[in-house]
């Protein structure tokens, strides 16, 4: 079935709350474990069919978040998504206390037992309000990005729409089209500021109501992290400082050189080659036709996920008016399907984003045995090992989308993976700050962001543009105001796919094979058993970054960037 014939219909909550507290009740007073099993698929079936109602509805709004209908729908899931949090509450309860553990987690593994545990901390239901307060909020912020109607070039364009023209090898075209960018940032400086400030306290509020002293830890269990703490994450951000934040520093450097300036700017900063950066050679139906090749030639397994996703058209690619910012993959249950959603805007990112959430999607494929809802997709860092890996499996592929840019590509690809790791830090660091000093004025946290900048990018120059000098970059960071503590997640994946990078050179078969092992596994496992079944070094273990980061930086000096 197509994704435009999957069909939406609300639920009914008062329906599902009744059902789905018989079905509690008997997994409760069940007195086999044959019996409890059968009860807790039953819930399974109307637990996804509630996901797959809430997923449609938004997936068909950040396709059009100017359609009237779905704009309702997602008013609706904002206010009631908090009020199925309460029934699976219930549900997590059962679990937990059931004299069948045991076997509960020989079936779904312990990793489902622990993130039971950890939702059960973070909810209550005098916190419901909260929530829905929160969903508002995040919607509100998603919608004032996505209502950005900037004229530029003759002709209105959304923030996604002006990527090509900040790359242009025009540098007043660049200027000029990044003044347009962040003058929308700047005129509504107040109402970014004001969704903030809502959130931070909002978020302050709900963990105290839980008896947290902050929101940090409630944020990390929030994370489902099973296995590591905010101080080994601490640790992974001095090894970052140490080892990492030289080596970005020199790319800059060379980048400078590179394309013929004496001080890297803003504006110049994603601008790689005075010939312009690689760009794909074709539209966006060229691009998916050698995506299909790509992926026809990298694996079986490859071939029949990707003719799935075009064959049932699980992939919204190309930006529009009226369309949500960003790029991203869900799971819709009900049909085991994967979709994926991005905004081509002529750009490398677009075959960046079509491998990134391929990999994303993958991983959904290979995972459909598997239908506890809590498990589909793993914890957040373990998600993105499959997706920022797939960007570096796909390597051999590019020529197909890049041709006689082809080099270049990669060589952007793998110095921006580096140049990349200490922003991330930036913005974790950023969070635990602003969440331990929750009372911050909004110009003490764009002072935090500056000296953040100063520590971990200290190459930053925002000549021209007073916004960003007074530390505004982080309003466009859609993470730091919808998911909080979500983006250390991508610098520890990071580590982890430059370890595939190197693997798939040395053994592509080896390496395959333990990409496919952990995209099998979906989320049974916690991130560190993962990194295990990957047989991947954990980020936390001491000399992990730097024995990657030895390895890039020797393929890095052997490149001749000037003549890319």
């Amino acid at each position: 079935m197509k994704f435009s014939e999957f069909k939406y219909e609300r639920p009914s909550y008062e329906l599902n709350k009744k059902q789905i507290a018989i079905l509690v009740e008997n997994i409760k007073i069940a007195s086999t474990y044959e019996e409890q099993r059968k009860n807790i698929d039953e819930l399974n079936e109307i637990r996804n069919n509630i996901e797959t109602m809430s997923t449609l509805c938004s997936i068909r709004n950040s396709i059009n978040t100017q359609d009237e209908f779905y704009e309702k729908e997602k008013a609706y899931w904002d206010e009631y998504s908090p009020l199925y949090e309460e029934i699976n509450s219930d549900f997590y309860k059962s679990v937990v206390d059931s004299k069948f553990k045991q076997d509960i987690q020989r079936d779904f593994g312990m990793q489902f037992i622990k993130i039971a545990q950890y939702s059960l901390k973070a909810f209550a239901k005098d916190i419901i309000k909260e929530l829905q307060e929160e969903n508002k909020l995040c919607s509100e912020y998603t919608k004032l990005l996505a209502s950005a109607k900037i004229e530029f070039e003759g002709e209105e364009r959304n923030l996604s729409g002006l990527g090509k023209f900040m790359l242009s090898k025009d540098r007043d075209m660049r200027i000029e089209a990044n003044k347009a960018y962040y003058s929308y940032f700047e005129k509504n400086e107040e109402k970014f500021d004001e969704i903030f400030d809502k959130l931070v306290k909002l978020r302050d509020k709900i963990a105290k109501k839980l008896g947290f002293d902050n929101f940090v830890e409630l944020g990390y269990i929030r994370m489902m992290r099973t296995d590591y703490n905010a101080d080994m994450v601490k640790n992974f951000r001095k090894q970052v400082l140490q080892y990492i934040v030289p080596v970005a520093s020199d790319l800059y450097e060379r980048q400078a050189k590179r394309i013929g300036i004496n001080k890297l700017t803003y504006v110049d900063e994603n601008f790689e080659f005075e010939s312009g950066n690689a760009t794909p050679k074709g539209d966006s139906e060229y691009i998916i036709e050698n995506g299909k090749k790509m992926y026809d030639e990298l694996s079986k397994e490859t071939k029949e996920f990707f003719e799935f996703m075009l064959d049932n058209e699980l992939m919204d690619l190309v930006t529009k008016k009226g369309k949500g910012a960003g790029g991203y993959c869900t799971y819709i249950p009900d049909y085991q399907a994967p979709f994926i959603f991005s905004n081509f805007n002529q750009t490398a990112d677009d075959i960046d984003v079509l491998t990134h959430e391929a990999g994303h999607a993958f991983q959904l494929y290979m995972s459909t045995w598997i239908d506890m809802p809590e498990i589909n997709f793993p914890t957040y860092e373990s998600c993105e090992i499959h997706s920022m890996s797939m960007e570096f499996i796909t390597w051999p592929w590019m020529n197909l989308f890049f041709k006689e840019d082809t080099d270049k590509y990669k060589f952007t690809h793998l110095s921006s993976a580096i140049k990349f790791i200490p922003y991330g830090i930036v913005v974790d660091e950023f969070q635990h700050n602003i969440y331990e000093n929750p009372n911050m004025s909004k110009d003490e946290r764009k002072k935090t962001w500056t000296e953040l900048e100063k520590k971990y990018l200290p190459h930053k120059d925002y000549e021209g543009c007073e916004f960003l000098e007074n530390g505004g970059w982080w309003f466009k960071q859609g993470h730091i105001f919808k998911n909080p503590f979500y983006y250390i997640d991508y610098t520890l994946a990071q580590i982890c796919a430059l370890q595939f990078w190197k693997r798939m050179r040395e053994n592509k078969e080896e390496g395959w094979q333990n990409y496919l092992d952990i995209c099998k596994v979906g989320g049974t496992k916690s991130f560190l058993e993962i990194v295990n079944i990957g047989k991947l070094k954990s980020p936390f273990e001491d000399g992990c970054v730097e024995n990657v980061i030895d390895v890039i930086k020797m393929w890095l000096k052997e490149i001749d960037d000037t003549k890319l």
